[in-house]
């Protein structure tokens, strides 16, 4: 081990305590808990998507009291330009901008930039890149997306990376991921000679990548293994290729990446997705599926999805999802939800966020109890089948 590595270890990781608690015996999931200084989290779990520092429509009571939210997530690229460094330091970070006192995550932002593909360019200091929202030009570099994520104060924070699309060539996959790793060294170097702006620690997850070829996600995970980060992220995946493809490269990637720390798959998924995941042995998930099908009408439910605009809910009086745990499922109906949603009304999409978001984090609540209980593999099969039910 170089004399960096020893310092940066022993400076900046063991921050986030993750004690796993239950190994499933058939299957790789696992129940754990991240310890934070805003508290703890349980694994699996999913974040809710507060891309700028609100999860669309849903009010933080509710995400701590109906929805019973653990961790949101942020992002970098969207606060960096709204509400900006400056607004953010002086309220003391997020954290108290938003009145949110659990664990926050932000990432990078790196998703966000490549995606203006028309808009950027990449080189080997960093990505330049217009505003969506002036078309003023920036520069994201390793270093100041960390600076940034500092002046942000999340507990947890991610490393600069791109985001390959699909499909792309290996040729381009393998350059990509060279600049990944590229820039992750030069993060990790920045992140070991910063500070904390806040009086709570951060820490930092590199980013496995290699879109999907197998023998560049190897390579990634083992790159992304040795550094000994608290915890890892695997992304450029759900970005259009087919599921099977996958959960094949998760299998690859988390046969690879340490047991004793949490995997966070980025930007996934559906209540499928999230279940086959966690039988493959991932941790946390994030994905902006719950609010953004919600504001359009779409339901995920215990029995299957429903499509509020549907005309044969006009008259149905049952509760959203009779098995449902949150407000949302007690005190509306479905003809009460599909009035709102046919004619725009703005409760319409945030009822149907809540439900959506509330049952994300039952079904992995649910999920954590069947691991212990040592019956997670036969329910999530039965699972599987009900909740790509159309109804």
């Amino acid at each position: 081990m170089s004399l960096f590595n020893y310092i940066f270890e022993a400076k900046f990781f063991k921050l986030v305590k993750f004690n796993i608690l239950y190994n499933d015996k058939e299957s790789k999931a696992r129940v754990g808990k991240i310890q934070t200084d805003h508290g703890i989290i349980e694994t699996p779990i999913f974040m809710p998507v507060g891309t700028l520092g609100s999860v669309k429509g849903v009010h933080q009571r509710e995400l701590a009291d109906d929805i019973n939210a653990q961790i949101i997530l942020g992002n970098t690229y969207h606060l960096y330009l709204r509400p900006g460094l400056d607004i953010l330091k002086k309220a003391g970070g997020l954290h108290r901008f938003i009145n949110w006192d659990r664990p926050l995550l932000t990432d990078s932002g790196g998703y966000q930039v490549f995606s203006l593909s028309d808009n950027r360019k990449l080189t080997r200091e960093g990505a330049i890149f217009k505003s969506h929202i002036d078309g003023s030009t920036h520069l994201f570099t390793p270093e100041n997306v960390v600076n940034i994520q500092r002046t942000i104060g999340a507990d947890i924070i991610m490393a600069f990376d791109e985001c390959t699309p699909y499909p792309c060539e290996h040729a381009y996959a393998s350059k990509s991921l060279n600049l990944t790793h590229h820039w992750l060294d030069r993060g990790l170097a920045h992140f070991a000679q910063t500070e904390p702006q806040y009086g709570h620690e951060q820490t930092f997850f590199p980013i496995v990548q290699g879109s999907v070829y197998k023998d560049l996600r190897i390579k990634s995970a083992e790159y992304i293994a040795s550094k000994n980060a608290d915890g890892n992220a695997i992304g450029g995946l759900a970005v259009g290729e087919p599921a099977e493809e996958m959960y094949e490269m998760i299998s690859v990637v988390n046969g690879i990446l340490p047991l004793d720390k949490p995997r966070y798959l980025m930007g996934v998924g559906t209540p499928v997705n999230l279940l086959e995941s966690i039988a493959l042995g991932v941790d946390m998930f994030d994905c902006v599926m719950p609010t953004r099908n919600g504001r359009n009408g779409m339901l995920f439910t215990s029995k299957g999805i429903l499509n509020m605009r549907n005309e044969k809910w006009k008259d149905d009086f049952s509760p959203i999802d009779p098995d449902g745990t949150s407000f949302v499922d007690k005190h509306y109906t479905k003809a009460y939800l599909r009035h709102l949603v046919t004619n725009k009304e703005m409760l319409g999409a945030q009822i149907a966020s809540i439900h959506n978001l509330a049952f994300y984090l039952e079904l992995v609540r649910q999920a954590r109890e069947k691991i212990k209980e040592g019956t997670f593999l036969s329910w999530k099969n039965v699972m599987v089948k009900q909740l790509i039910k159309r109804l």
